[in-house]
Protein backbone atom coordinates (compact mmCIF):
# COMPACT_ATOMS: atom_id res chain seq x y z
CA UNK A 1 0.00 0.00 0.00
CA UNK A 2 1.16 3.53 -0.77
CA UNK A 3 0.44 6.25 1.79
CA UNK A 4 0.87 10.02 1.53
CA UNK A 5 1.13 11.98 4.77
CA UNK A 6 0.42 15.67 4.15
CA UNK A 7 0.90 18.66 6.45
CA UNK A 8 1.87 22.29 6.58
CA UNK A 9 2.97 23.68 9.92
CA UNK A 10 5.77 23.71 12.47
CA UNK A 11 7.87 20.90 13.94
CA UNK A 12 4.90 19.88 16.06
CA UNK A 13 2.96 19.11 12.87
CA UNK A 14 5.82 17.22 11.20
CA UNK A 15 7.28 15.14 14.03
CA UNK A 16 4.16 12.99 14.58
CA UNK A 17 4.19 12.09 10.89
CA UNK A 18 7.75 10.82 11.31
CA UNK A 19 6.49 8.40 13.96
CA UNK A 20 3.55 7.27 11.83
CA UNK A 21 5.71 6.90 8.71
CA UNK A 22 8.16 4.62 10.48
CA UNK A 23 5.38 2.36 11.77
CA UNK A 24 3.69 2.25 8.36
CA UNK A 25 6.94 1.16 6.74
CA UNK A 26 7.40 -1.49 9.42
CA UNK A 27 4.04 -2.90 8.30
CA UNK A 28 5.15 -2.95 4.66
CA UNK A 29 3.67 0.29 3.34
CA UNK A 30 5.41 2.72 1.01
CA UNK A 31 5.30 6.20 2.57
CA UNK A 32 6.11 9.74 1.55
CA UNK A 33 5.55 13.00 3.43
CA UNK A 34 4.47 16.38 2.04
CA UNK A 35 5.70 19.10 4.40
CA UNK A 36 7.35 22.53 4.33
CA UNK A 37 10.86 22.66 2.83
CA UNK A 38 12.64 23.56 6.08
CA UNK A 39 16.07 21.97 6.43
CA UNK A 40 15.39 20.53 9.89
CA UNK A 41 12.27 18.75 8.60
CA UNK A 42 14.19 17.30 5.66
CA UNK A 43 17.00 16.11 7.93
CA UNK A 44 14.58 14.54 10.40
CA UNK A 45 12.78 12.57 7.69
CA UNK A 46 16.02 11.62 5.95
CA UNK A 47 17.25 10.25 9.27
CA UNK A 48 14.49 7.63 9.23
CA UNK A 49 14.66 7.03 5.49
CA UNK A 50 11.35 8.67 4.55
CA UNK A 51 11.28 10.93 1.47
CA UNK A 52 10.13 14.53 1.89
CA UNK A 53 8.12 16.17 -0.86
CA UNK A 54 8.57 19.89 -0.10
CA UNK A 55 5.46 22.04 -0.32
CA UNK A 56 5.08 25.79 0.03
CA UNK A 57 7.48 28.20 1.65
CA UNK A 58 9.58 27.67 4.77
CA UNK A 59 7.38 27.28 7.84
CA UNK A 60 10.11 28.88 9.92
CA UNK A 61 10.22 31.93 7.67
CA UNK A 62 6.45 32.28 7.84
CA UNK A 63 6.34 31.89 11.62
CA UNK A 64 9.23 34.18 12.48
CA UNK A 65 7.97 36.93 10.16
CA UNK A 66 4.92 37.36 12.42
CA UNK A 67 2.42 38.10 9.62
CA UNK A 68 -0.40 40.53 10.39
CA UNK A 69 -3.85 39.05 11.06
CA UNK A 70 -5.14 40.89 8.00
CA UNK A 71 -2.80 38.82 5.82
CA UNK A 72 -4.32 35.48 6.85
CA UNK A 73 -6.56 35.08 3.76
CA UNK A 74 -3.66 35.85 1.41
CA UNK A 75 -1.30 33.48 3.24
CA UNK A 76 -3.98 30.80 3.29
CA UNK A 77 -4.55 31.20 -0.44
CA UNK A 78 -0.82 30.67 -1.06
CA UNK A 79 -0.87 27.55 1.10
CA UNK A 80 -3.92 26.17 -0.71
CA UNK A 81 -2.40 26.78 -4.15
CA UNK A 82 0.79 24.98 -3.13
CA UNK A 83 -1.22 22.03 -1.85
CA UNK A 84 -3.08 21.68 -5.14
CA UNK A 85 0.16 21.93 -7.11
CA UNK A 86 2.38 19.64 -5.05
CA UNK A 87 0.04 17.16 -3.37
CA UNK A 88 -1.66 16.33 -6.66
CA UNK A 89 1.60 14.99 -8.09
CA UNK A 90 2.74 13.39 -4.82
CA UNK A 91 -0.57 11.55 -4.33
CA UNK A 92 -0.55 9.88 -7.74
CA UNK A 93 -0.61 6.11 -7.25
CA UNK A 94 -1.32 6.38 -3.51
CA UNK A 95 -4.06 4.39 -1.81
CA UNK A 96 -4.69 6.68 1.16
CA UNK A 97 -3.91 10.26 2.14
CA UNK A 98 -3.58 11.53 5.70
CA UNK A 99 -4.26 15.26 5.97
CA UNK A 100 -3.22 17.37 8.93
CA UNK A 101 -1.67 20.74 9.73
CA UNK A 102 -3.25 24.17 9.39
CA UNK A 103 -6.87 24.27 8.20
CA UNK A 104 -6.29 25.61 4.64
CA UNK A 105 -3.52 23.06 4.02
CA UNK A 106 -5.70 20.17 5.13
CA UNK A 107 -8.59 21.49 3.02
CA UNK A 108 -6.35 21.60 -0.02
CA UNK A 109 -4.92 18.11 0.52
CA UNK A 110 -8.35 16.58 1.10
CA UNK A 111 -9.63 18.22 -2.08
CA UNK A 112 -6.80 16.60 -4.02
CA UNK A 113 -7.68 13.21 -2.53
CA UNK A 114 -11.31 13.79 -3.48
CA UNK A 115 -10.35 14.60 -7.07
CA UNK A 116 -8.10 11.56 -7.39
CA UNK A 117 -10.61 9.23 -5.70
CA UNK A 118 -8.18 8.38 -2.89
CA UNK A 119 -9.35 7.40 0.58
CA UNK A 120 -8.49 10.15 3.04
CA UNK A 121 -8.29 10.60 6.79
CA UNK A 122 -8.36 13.96 8.61
CA UNK A 123 -6.14 14.11 11.69
CA UNK A 124 -5.60 16.73 14.38
CA UNK A 125 -2.89 16.84 17.04
CA UNK A 126 -5.04 18.83 19.46
CA UNK A 127 -8.76 18.68 20.05
CA UNK A 128 -9.41 22.42 20.07
CA UNK A 129 -10.41 22.47 16.39
CA UNK A 130 -13.05 19.77 16.96
CA UNK A 131 -16.50 21.23 17.77
CA UNK A 132 -17.63 20.36 21.26
CA UNK A 133 -20.36 21.67 23.54
CA UNK A 134 -17.94 21.35 26.46
CA UNK A 135 -15.60 24.18 25.49
CA UNK A 136 -15.24 27.21 23.28
CA UNK A 137 -13.23 27.27 20.04
CA UNK A 138 -10.00 29.17 19.55
CA UNK A 139 -10.46 32.58 17.95
CA UNK A 140 -8.44 33.43 14.87
CA UNK A 141 -6.12 36.45 15.16
CA UNK A 142 -8.01 39.58 14.25
CA UNK A 143 -11.41 37.84 14.57
CA UNK A 144 -12.26 37.83 18.30
CA UNK A 145 -15.59 36.45 19.43
CA UNK A 146 -18.15 38.90 20.83
CA UNK A 147 -17.52 39.05 24.59
CA UNK A 148 -21.25 38.84 25.31
CA UNK A 149 -21.55 35.44 23.58
CA UNK A 150 -20.92 32.63 26.05
CA UNK A 151 -22.90 29.73 24.57
CA UNK A 152 -20.32 27.28 23.21
CA UNK A 153 -22.57 26.09 20.39
CA UNK A 154 -23.06 29.67 19.17
CA UNK A 155 -19.31 30.24 19.39
CA UNK A 156 -18.66 27.16 17.25
CA UNK A 157 -21.12 28.51 14.68
CA UNK A 158 -19.13 31.75 14.63
CA UNK A 159 -15.93 29.74 14.27
CA UNK A 160 -17.36 28.00 11.20
CA UNK A 161 -18.16 31.42 9.74
CA UNK A 162 -14.58 32.58 10.37
CA UNK A 163 -13.17 29.55 8.56
CA UNK A 164 -15.41 30.25 5.58
CA UNK A 165 -14.49 33.94 5.46
CA UNK A 166 -10.76 33.30 5.77
CA UNK A 167 -10.38 30.22 3.58
CA UNK A 168 -13.57 29.61 1.59
CA UNK A 169 -12.92 31.76 -1.48
CA UNK A 170 -9.39 30.49 -2.07
CA UNK A 171 -10.39 26.88 -1.50
CA UNK A 172 -13.36 26.99 -3.84
CA UNK A 173 -11.46 28.85 -6.57
CA UNK A 174 -8.88 26.07 -6.60
CA UNK A 175 -11.51 23.34 -6.38
CA UNK A 176 -13.29 24.82 -9.39
CA UNK A 177 -10.03 24.78 -11.34
CA UNK A 178 -9.93 20.97 -11.12
CA UNK A 179 -13.63 20.43 -11.60
CA UNK A 180 -14.74 20.00 -7.99
CA UNK A 181 -17.93 21.56 -6.58
CA UNK A 182 -17.69 24.34 -4.00
CA UNK A 183 -17.55 23.67 -0.27
CA UNK A 184 -19.97 25.71 1.83
CA UNK A 185 -18.52 24.67 5.22
CA UNK A 186 -14.70 24.60 5.19
CA UNK A 187 -14.31 23.39 8.76
CA UNK A 188 -16.94 20.69 8.35
CA UNK A 189 -15.30 19.54 5.12
CA UNK A 190 -11.88 19.22 6.75
CA UNK A 191 -13.04 17.52 9.93
CA UNK A 192 -15.59 15.20 8.36
CA UNK A 193 -17.76 13.01 10.55
CA UNK A 194 -14.98 10.72 11.88
CA UNK A 195 -11.77 12.67 12.48
CA UNK A 196 -8.73 11.19 14.15
CA UNK A 197 -7.32 12.76 17.30
CA UNK A 198 -3.65 11.79 17.66
CA UNK A 199 -3.18 12.66 21.32
CA UNK A 200 -2.89 10.74 24.56
CA UNK A 201 -6.23 10.14 26.33
CA UNK A 202 -4.76 10.87 29.77
CA UNK A 203 -3.05 14.06 28.75
CA UNK A 204 -5.85 15.10 26.40
CA UNK A 205 -9.15 13.42 27.36
CA UNK A 206 -11.86 13.69 24.70
CA UNK A 207 -15.44 13.99 25.89
CA UNK A 208 -17.80 12.35 23.43
CA UNK A 209 -19.97 14.77 21.47
CA UNK A 210 -23.03 13.72 19.49
CA UNK A 211 -21.88 15.54 16.35
CA UNK A 212 -18.59 13.68 15.88
CA UNK A 213 -17.30 10.12 16.05
CA UNK A 214 -13.72 10.86 17.08
CA UNK A 215 -11.05 8.16 16.82
CA UNK A 216 -8.40 8.87 19.46
CA UNK A 217 -5.32 6.88 18.55
CA UNK A 218 -2.87 8.09 21.17
CA UNK A 219 0.09 10.31 20.35
CA UNK A 220 2.31 9.40 17.42
CA UNK A 221 5.63 9.00 19.17
CA UNK A 222 8.76 7.55 17.58
CA UNK A 223 11.20 6.10 20.12
CA UNK A 224 14.38 8.14 19.72
CA UNK A 225 17.52 6.02 19.93
CA UNK A 226 19.98 8.80 19.09
CA UNK A 227 22.71 9.25 21.71
CA UNK A 228 23.18 12.64 23.30
CA UNK A 229 26.27 14.53 22.10
CA UNK A 230 29.40 13.81 24.13
CA UNK A 231 29.76 17.40 25.31
CA UNK A 232 26.16 17.47 26.50
CA UNK A 233 26.69 14.17 28.32
CA UNK A 234 29.75 15.68 30.01
CA UNK A 235 27.74 18.74 31.07
CA UNK A 236 24.93 16.59 32.49
CA UNK A 237 27.41 14.45 34.42
CA UNK A 238 29.28 17.44 35.82
CA UNK A 239 26.64 18.48 38.33
CA UNK A 240 23.07 18.24 39.53
CA UNK A 241 20.29 17.88 36.94
CA UNK A 242 19.81 21.16 35.06
CA UNK A 243 16.63 22.88 33.95
CA UNK A 244 15.90 22.68 30.23
CA UNK A 245 14.67 25.91 28.61
CA UNK A 246 13.43 25.82 25.04
CA UNK A 247 10.49 27.17 23.06
CA UNK A 248 10.57 25.01 19.95
CA UNK A 249 9.09 26.65 16.88
CA UNK A 250 8.01 29.80 18.73
CA UNK A 251 9.95 32.94 17.77
CA UNK A 252 9.10 34.43 21.20
CA UNK A 253 8.30 37.89 19.81
CA UNK A 254 6.23 38.72 22.88
CA UNK A 255 9.01 37.90 25.37
CA UNK A 256 11.88 40.35 25.78
CA UNK A 257 15.40 39.02 26.41
CA UNK A 258 13.96 35.58 27.03
CA UNK A 259 17.33 33.80 27.29
CA UNK A 260 18.54 36.26 29.92
CA UNK A 261 15.25 36.02 31.79
CA UNK A 262 15.25 32.23 31.77
CA UNK A 263 18.86 31.79 32.87
CA UNK A 264 18.44 34.36 35.66
CA UNK A 265 15.28 32.56 36.86
CA UNK A 266 16.98 29.17 36.83
CA UNK A 267 20.04 30.51 38.63
CA UNK A 268 17.76 32.02 41.27
CA UNK A 269 16.72 28.44 42.08
CA UNK A 270 20.35 27.34 42.34
CA UNK A 271 20.15 25.27 39.16
CA UNK A 272 22.13 24.90 35.97
CA UNK A 273 20.52 25.45 32.55
CA UNK A 274 20.35 23.71 29.19
CA UNK A 275 19.23 26.28 26.62
CA UNK A 276 17.71 25.09 23.34
CA UNK A 277 18.18 27.49 20.41
CA UNK A 278 14.88 26.74 18.64
CA UNK A 279 13.29 29.18 16.21
CA UNK A 280 13.82 32.00 18.73
CA UNK A 281 17.61 31.55 18.22
CA UNK A 282 18.33 31.51 21.96
CA UNK A 283 21.97 31.43 22.99
CA UNK A 284 24.19 31.61 26.05
CA UNK A 285 24.13 34.95 27.88
CA UNK A 286 27.66 34.74 29.33
CA UNK A 287 30.61 32.37 29.62
CA UNK A 288 29.76 30.84 32.98
CA UNK A 289 29.99 27.06 33.11
CA UNK A 290 26.50 26.53 34.52
CA UNK A 291 24.81 26.82 31.11
CA UNK A 292 24.93 24.73 27.94
CA UNK A 293 23.28 25.43 24.57
CA UNK A 294 21.86 22.72 22.29
CA UNK A 295 20.37 22.53 18.81
CA UNK A 296 18.66 19.43 17.43
CA UNK A 297 18.89 16.79 20.16
CA UNK A 298 17.09 13.70 21.49
CA UNK A 299 14.49 15.28 23.77
CA UNK A 300 13.20 11.94 24.99
CA UNK A 301 16.57 11.12 26.53
CA UNK A 302 17.46 14.65 27.60
CA UNK A 303 14.16 15.23 29.40
CA UNK A 304 14.79 12.13 31.54
CA UNK A 305 17.97 13.77 32.77
CA UNK A 306 16.72 17.23 33.74
CA UNK A 307 15.13 18.71 36.86
CA UNK A 308 12.38 20.45 34.89
CA UNK A 309 11.41 21.48 31.37
CA UNK A 310 10.50 25.11 30.65
CA UNK A 311 8.75 25.28 27.28
CA UNK A 312 6.05 26.89 25.16
CA UNK A 313 3.35 24.24 25.53
CA UNK A 314 3.32 22.69 22.10
CA UNK A 315 1.60 19.29 21.98
CA UNK A 316 4.79 17.47 21.06
CA UNK A 317 7.00 18.98 23.75
CA UNK A 318 4.27 18.62 26.37
CA UNK A 319 3.79 14.95 25.52
CA UNK A 320 7.54 14.23 25.45
CA UNK A 321 8.12 15.92 28.80
CA UNK A 322 5.13 14.13 30.33
CA UNK A 323 6.30 10.76 29.05
CA UNK A 324 9.78 11.45 30.46
CA UNK A 325 8.37 12.21 33.90
CA UNK A 326 9.86 15.70 33.88
CA UNK A 327 8.11 18.47 35.84
CA UNK A 328 7.13 21.31 33.52
CA UNK A 329 6.79 25.07 33.45
CA UNK A 330 4.70 26.05 30.43
CA UNK A 331 4.97 29.57 29.03
CA UNK A 332 2.19 29.48 26.40
CA UNK A 333 2.50 31.76 23.39
CA UNK A 334 -0.47 31.12 21.11
CA UNK A 335 -3.10 28.78 19.67
CA UNK A 336 -3.50 25.54 21.66
CA UNK A 337 -0.60 26.21 24.04
CA UNK A 338 -2.70 27.70 26.88
CA UNK A 339 -4.78 24.51 26.73
CA UNK A 340 -1.72 22.29 27.22
CA UNK A 341 -0.51 24.58 30.00
CA UNK A 342 -3.84 24.03 31.70
CA UNK A 343 -3.61 20.27 31.28
CA UNK A 344 -0.14 20.25 32.86
CA UNK A 345 -1.52 22.18 35.82
CA UNK A 346 -4.66 20.04 36.12
CA UNK A 347 -2.59 16.85 36.18
CA UNK A 348 -0.30 18.28 38.86
CA UNK A 349 2.83 17.70 36.78
CA UNK A 350 3.90 21.32 36.53
CA UNK A 351 2.95 24.99 36.43
CA UNK A 352 1.39 27.26 33.83
CA UNK A 353 3.08 30.64 33.61
CA UNK A 354 0.63 33.53 33.52
CA UNK A 355 1.09 35.04 30.08
CA UNK A 356 3.56 34.73 27.21
CA UNK A 357 6.21 37.21 28.44
CA UNK A 358 7.97 35.97 31.59
CA UNK A 359 10.18 38.07 33.80
CA UNK A 360 13.02 36.62 35.81
CA UNK A 361 10.86 37.00 38.91
CA UNK A 362 7.69 35.44 37.48
CA UNK A 363 9.57 32.51 35.94
CA UNK A 364 11.54 31.97 39.14
CA UNK A 365 8.27 31.76 41.10
CA UNK A 366 6.89 29.22 38.62
CA UNK A 367 10.07 27.15 38.84
CA UNK A 368 10.02 27.21 42.63
CA UNK A 369 6.50 25.76 42.53
CA UNK A 370 7.53 23.11 40.03
CA UNK A 371 10.86 22.04 41.53
CA UNK A 372 9.31 20.23 44.48
CA UNK A 373 9.44 16.55 45.42
CA UNK A 374 5.66 16.41 45.21
CA UNK A 375 5.56 17.62 41.59
CA UNK A 376 8.37 15.26 40.64
CA UNK A 377 6.52 12.32 42.20
CA UNK A 378 3.31 13.23 40.41
CA UNK A 379 5.13 13.65 37.09
CA UNK A 380 6.73 10.23 37.54
CA UNK A 381 3.36 8.64 38.26
CA UNK A 382 1.62 10.23 35.27
CA UNK A 383 4.49 9.25 32.95
CA UNK A 384 3.62 5.60 33.53
CA UNK A 385 0.09 6.12 32.19
CA UNK A 386 1.01 7.69 28.82
CA UNK A 387 0.49 5.51 25.75
CA UNK A 388 3.45 4.87 23.48
CA UNK A 389 1.68 2.75 20.85
CA UNK A 390 -0.38 5.49 19.18
CA UNK A 391 1.61 5.55 15.93
CA UNK A 392 1.39 1.78 15.50
CA UNK A 393 -2.34 1.82 16.33
CA UNK A 394 -2.89 4.49 13.68
CA UNK A 395 -0.76 2.65 11.13
CA UNK A 396 -2.79 -0.52 11.58
CA UNK A 397 -6.06 1.41 11.23
CA UNK A 398 -4.84 2.98 8.01
CA UNK A 399 -3.68 -0.26 6.45
CA UNK A 400 -6.75 -2.31 7.34
CA UNK A 401 -9.02 0.36 5.84
CA UNK A 402 -10.70 1.37 9.12
CA UNK A 403 -11.69 5.01 9.45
Amino acid sequence: MRVLLSTYGSRGDVEPLVGLAVQLRALGAEVRVCAPPDEDFAERLAGVGVPLVPVGQSARALTTSAPRPSSIPQRAAEVIVSQFEVVTAAAEGCDVLVATGMMPAAAGALSVAEKLGIRSVSVTFQQLTLPSPYRAPLAYPGRPFPPEVTDNRVLWDLDAQSNNVLFGEALNTNRASIGLPPVDDVRGYVIGDRPWLATDPILDPWKEAAELDVVQTGGWILPDERPLPDDLEAFLDAGTPPVYVGFGSMPMHKAKDVAQVAVDAVRAQGRRTVVARGWADLDLIDDQDDCFVVGEVNHQELFRRVAAVVHHGGQGTTTTATLAGAPQVVVPQAADQPYWAGRVTDLGIGTAHDGPAPTAESLSVALKTTLTPETRARATAVAGTIRTDGAMAAAKLLLDGSR
